[in-house]
């Protein structure tokens, strides 16, 4: 017989913490295609329904309080995927910014974006770069999507700028650091907000496949079997509901 130990309810979305609202959030946005597939529908219409999910959680993020929301919007992996599919994805920001960047400077919100976006095409790559700039004077949450995006790329590419740095001899080895590092990647624009506090994945699955692996060393992970175009406003605020019933340690003690 196998024996669990019991874990300490969480506190419900209606008792949050508005004092411990976690600064940086992360979202693996998952099972857009199962959740086609289960009406009966194309999976790009998973994608187009996971769109409006992602203003709607926006929205929520930004009115709760959390500093930066970043979004797993296409990693590295994806362009495995059937070339309908892909050229659907590559659609989708454009058709996410044109209709929503009047909403995020309603809400004071700032678009960045992470990833290799050189090898996106022209059009998504002008799309994107018009978002940065036309919320680049908002000042409130950080909306962060990750698109063309992989850990492991990013690791790479911070490896070798510290190579470069080494070898140009404006850095020895032995100053290479934590700090040389976490200045060296993708995530470096956020400052002291660059590792989330609350990695959240929806869908069921309960991995990180190639995320922010160097950024979420101490982060708390919340795993929901909602797919992605389901999750909502209360979805996000049970999750931090969860976070604010965790301890967080960072290697120390409870009570230190």
């Amino acid at each position: 017989m196998v024996f669990s130990k019991a874990k300490t309810p969480a506190p419900t979305a209606s008792e949050l913490d508005m004092t411990r609202i976690p600064a940086h959030v992360a979202i693996i946005m998952d099972g857009n295609g199962r959740w086609a597939k289960a009406r009966h529908l194309p999976r790009v219409a998973g994608h187009q329904q996971g769109m409006q999910t992602v203003k709607k959680v926006t929205i929520a993020a930004s009115d709760l309080g959390v500093k930066v929301l970043t979004l797993y919007a296409f990693s590295t992996e994806n362009w495995k995927r059937p070339s309908t599919e892909v050229n659907f994805l590559m659609q989708l920001p454009i058709k996410f910014f044109d209709t929503f960047v009047p909403d995020l400077v309603k809400n004071n919100v700032r678009v960045m974006v992470m990833g290799d976006q050189a090898a996106l095409p022209a059009a998504t790559q002008a799309v994107v770069q018009k978002a940065i700039a036309d919320t680049a004077h908002c000042t409130g949450m950080v909306l962060n999507f990750a698109l063309n995006y992989g850990s492991r790329d990013e690791l790479v590419r911070a490896s070798q700028q510290l190579a470069r740095q080494v070898k140009a001899g404006d850095l020895q080895p032995e100053e290479i650091t934590a700090q040389t590092m976490a200045a060296a990647l993708m995530t470096a624009p956020l400052g002291d907000l660059a590792d989330p506090d609350l990695l959240i994945r929806t869908s069921g699955e309960e991995r990180l496949s190639n995320f922010m692996l160097w950024q979420l060393a101490y982060s708390e992970f919340v795993f929901v079997d909602q797919h992605w175009p389901d999750f909502d406003g209360e979805s996000l605020k049970q999750a931090i509901a969860t976070f604010q019933g965790r301890h967080r340690r960072f290697g120390g003690l409870k009570n230190q």
